[in-house]
């Protein structure tokens, strides 16, 4: 039987796309890899005056294009091979709306992931935190992959990439929570 060069080109690609997602849930599952998403699409720029964290009527929120971007992520990663996560969120309603449409069960809100958008002057010290609790997490989380997902002010701080609504950066840190390398992984290729 001779086979046709389509099939084993196809073949090849579908071999490339498995190993490169094994090689994700792999690294998610290492103790120096740390997975930042970016809420997904919630239209506008920061929040209303006057907003509080306890009031989600008063926020800035995902449309529902938006909401569908969060469940279509999470069932990216899932195709991936990442079965297991630590999804943890910024307090804003958009970030933990993101988090918990992903479908790794519970999200817990961490403060080192809060916007500083409306105080960009205390972005070094945010980012500080982020590191720290980056790093003591990294060292407890057993195999499970580590999820943040947060604003774009934390993730451009944290590895100095544009990002937009949606996207995510897998980021490689040493044992201080500083991240040495990273990959973006943009919404469009979450398909």
């Amino acid at each position: 039987m001779r086979w046709h060069p389509l099939i084993i080109g196809v073949a090849c690609l579908m071999a490339s796309v498995f190993a490169s997602a094994s090689d994700l849930s792999e690294k998610l599952q290492s103790a120096d890899h740390v997975l930042l998403m970016r809420h997904a699409l919630a239209p506008g720029v920061g929040d209303p005056a006057n907003y509080t964290l306890e009031d989600c009527k008063t926020q800035r929120n995902l449309s529902d294009e938006g909401r569908k971007q969060a469940q279509a992520a999470g069932q990216w990663l899932k195709q991936q091979g990442i079965t297991s996560a630590d999804v943890l969120s910024s307090a804003w309603c958009r970030c933990k709306d993101t988090a918990a449409l992903l479908g790794f069960g519970g999200i817990t809100v961490e403060p080192a992931l809060g916007s500083f958008f409306d105080e960009m002057h205390t972005a070094k010290a945010q980012n500080q935190k982020l590191e720290k609790f980056v790093a003591n997490r990294l060292k407890t989380k057993a195999n499970k992959a580590l999820i943040l997902v947060t604003h774009h002010v934390n993730i451009y701080e944290f590895t100095g990439e544009n990002i937009g609504s949606g996207d995510m950066v897998l980021a490689k840190v040493n044992a201080n929570g500083k991240m040495i390398s990273h990959t973006l992984i943009p919404r469009s290729q979450q398909r």
